[in-house]
């Protein structure tokens, strides 16, 4: 079966967001767009009610996934678009259409003020038990957000694309992660901003002789074991402009700074299937709620 972008909408702001996205990744990636939304079955209590027509609901999730694939075959000519209902609960929907997807493309609400946003209890789901790629986009992300300033400083898209950003663990690096990031890159002829965090040592060197000579070896071994990472993927994709950037801190906090002038950011998830459940892990968490490009999250082993 021909693999596609996949994109979850309703009638939201931040899913004709991610519907726009979708179409520009697939447009990149030479896929098809697939437009799903998914119909849950209505509570008991509320089916009972007089207020309550399913037939009203079905006839609008029609003409929503209708309008959807209809606008994005007039901004977007070139694209195959093809548009599904399915009924169930909405997590447990998106997970088995992302199975048969190259990516899931969702959407995410902004906080305005608050230097937030709001992922959704099924966005959460989704990213925490698909296995294949999910992208969150933020309401009101446009295509010329992920590009750089014009020469007269104006956002286009006919600009060079901003970095791609990666948040990698150098402890326990992953090839699914690495190349879904390095490819990102290569598609958009961006560079790729390799992030990698450590900790600050647990004693403190002021005031101790040798103390900065310490910490400078110390920067300079965890500098030289992300380059021992990325350089065999530096020779897989040459073409990419690969920026090493090995900092002291949070690792949360580290990528949410990294990540202030990305077009998109990569980190990763661990499958996992214990007594504990799926989960995303305290930095990928993080990146959903606190970075304002799109967010890719990749499942690995």
């Amino acid at each position: 079966m021909s693999r596609t972008v996949t994109v979850g909408v309703d009638d939201s702001p931040e899913s004709r967001a991610a519907a726009g996205w979708a179409a520009r990744e697939a447009l990149l990636r030479a896929l098809p767009l697939k437009i799903v939304l998914v119909r849950e079955p209505a509570p008991a209590r509320l089916a009972q009610t007089p207020l309550y027509d399913p037939e009203v609901y079905r006839r609008w999730a029609e003409r929503t996934a209708r309008e959807s694939a209809e606008g994005i075959r007039l901004r977007h000519p070139g694209i195959e678009v093809t548009s599904e209902q399915l009924t169930g609960a909405a997590a447990d929907a998106l997970c088995e259409a992302a199975g048969f997807a190259e990516l899931l493309v969702l959407g995410s609400r902004g906080l305005g003020g608050l230097g937030g946003f709001v992922v959704g209890s099924v966005s959460l789901a989704v990213v925490a038990r698909a296995e294949r790629p999910v992208v969150l986009v933020r309401a009101g992300e446009q295509a010329a957000d992920e590009h750089r300033m014009d020469p007269a400083g104006v956002p286009t898209a006919a600009a060079p694309f901003r970095p791609v950003v990666l948040g990698l663990d150098i402890a326990e690096p992953d090839d699914t992660l690495l190349e879904f990031a390095f490819d990102a890159a290569a598609r958009r002829k961006a560079p790729l901003r390799a992030v990698h965090a450590w900790p600050d040592p647990t004693i403190s060197f002021h005031g101790v002789a040798g103390g900065a000579g310490f910490y400078a070896s110390l920067e300079r071994g965890q500098a030289a074991l992300l380059s021992k990472v990325l350089h065999p993927w530096r020779q897989k994709f040459p073409d990419v402009e690969v920026i090493e950037a090995s900092r002291c801190g949070s690792a949360a906090q580290v990528l949410v700074n990294d990540s202030r002038d990305a077009s998109l950011v990569v980190v990763g998830r661990r499958i996992r299937t214990g007594s504990f459940g799926a989960h995303i892990g305290p930095v990928t968490h993080s990146a959903l709620h606190h970075i304002a490009a799109p967010v890719a999250v990749v499942a690995h082993s």
